[in-house]
């Protein structure tokens, strides 16, 4: 077998530098080494589409077109409950009804939750939609350059320093519509790497998750490292949030979640829509 290192991308996140810290630093035993590059996921899912790397943390939004190239690991990305997306304004109850909406990707879960809720909810739909970096939301919309904003990760924890009122929760609404977990960030692997190594990648990142959870110390320098100066204990909260139980395996509400999300997704004409086999692992 080839010793090569794969190529890995992901974000500097605490949830993915906690998940990936033990593999990343060779304390798996067994596993295979890593190359490492640091990018936000509206980069990693255009690498995606591009096939660059040999595996990479993207949204579930991107995979309807990147799984003939690569394949949705079991474990490693992100999904859960209470940690979904949400939707700011400067004014409590704002009618969004033809309102400029910045957003940070059109392929991201964030994006298509937003516009499954919006389509619920929003008679006459949301006005134009205006695609900046996730960091700069916040402030645009405090500003009064958009009229709301939807916004992801630790900005759950931040948005009331910046004078800002919670309109909606779109994990919220999905869990109270469907039941299931909220699908935010996969992790796939290309297939051309073959069975066997698919299958030793995937257990190595249960191992490192393991790692993590036995150990979480360990781990901390890596995490705040790459944390963009964010409090240790927001940190804390967004690893919380975003690792758990299908971090380690998918899982049966894991797959039905990512099947619901893009097959409504495919019905509003979001996405194209999944082959049957598609979500196959191997």
């Amino acid at each position: 077998m080839t010793t090569e290192p794969l190529q890995i991308a992901y974000s500097p996140c605490p949830n993915d530098t906690f998940v990936f810290d033990a593999l990343a630093h060779g304390r798996v035993p067994g596993a295979p080494a890593l190359d490492v590059t640091f990018a936000d996921i509206d980069v990693t899912n255009g690498m995606a589409e591009r096939g660059e790397f040999d595996v990479l943390k993207v949204s579930y939004a991107v995979l309807p077109y990147v799984l003939d190239e690569y394949a949705l690991l079991p474990c490693g990305g992100a999904l859960g409950r209470g940690c979904g997306p949400l939707v700011l304004s400067r004014e409590a109850g704002l009618d969004l009804a033809g309102r400029t909406v910045a957003v940070p990707s059109e392929k991201s879960t964030a994006y298509l939750l937003f516009r499954l809720w919006a389509a619920d909810v929003v008679p006459g739909g949301v006005g134009e939609i205006v695609v900046m970096p996730f960091h700069e939301i916040m402030p645009a919309v405090r500003d009064g350059k958009v009229d709301a904003g939807l916004v992801i990760h630790e900005a759950r924890f931040t948005y009331q320093n910046y004078g800002l009122h919670k309109l909606a929760d779109m994990g919220e609404h999905w869990e109270n519509t469907t039941g299931l977990p909220i699908p935010l960030g996969a992790i796939i692997a290309k297939r051309s790497l073959g069975a066997e190594r698919l299958s030793l990648l995937a257990e190595s990142i249960r191992m490192s998750v393991r790692a993590a959870w036995d150990e979480p110390e360990v781990s901390r320098p890596y995490v705040m490292e790459h944390a963009q100066e964010m409090d240790p204990a927001v940190a804390d909260q967004h690893i919380g949030l975003y690792v758990n139980e299908f971090t380690a395996e998918l899982g049966e509400d894991g797959y039905a979640a990512i099947r619901g999300l893009l097959t409504r997704a495919a019905a509003e004409c979001l996405v194209p829509a999944l082959r049957p086999d598609a979500l196959s692992f191997i």
